[in-house]
């Protein structure tokens, strides 16, 4: 005799268990693109090279590199003003790259699923 309701086997529908598969696919994948970031490091300059820093994925400053020209006691204003410039820089490249994983994971989904 014939089971009525549910679905053959009590388990998923194959396109809700092929979904889900999908998505916990690219939940590995955005974890291991994640870490894979956090372990690179992002080199700006400011000022023509006066002024270099160095950031990891994880946002925080490795190395900070000065020229000898860049170093005027007398001028410390325009210091600060290479030093945030090249800071903020590198944040942005760990965010563009940040951006691009994860639109390559999400194949232009817009940052959410269909559901």
């Amino acid at each position: 005799m014939a089971k009525r309701g549910g679905f053959p086997g009590g388990g998923m529908p194959g396109n809700m268990a092929n979904l889900m598969k999908q998505a916990q696919k690219m939940q590995r994948q955005m974890e291991e693109s994640q870490k894979e970031l956090e372990e690179k490091e992002f080199t700006a300059k400011a000022g023509g090279g006066a002024v270099e820093v160095t950031i990891t994925g994880k946002r925080q400053i490795t190395k900070v590199k000065f020229s000898e020209e860049a170093v005027d006691p007398d001028d410390i204003e325009t210091l600060e003003d290479l030093v945030m410039a090249a800071v903020n820089e590198a944040l942005r490249m760990v965010e563009e790259e940040s951006t691009q994983n994860m639109g390559k994971l999400t194949g232009g989904l817009g940052g959410g699923l269909p559901f």
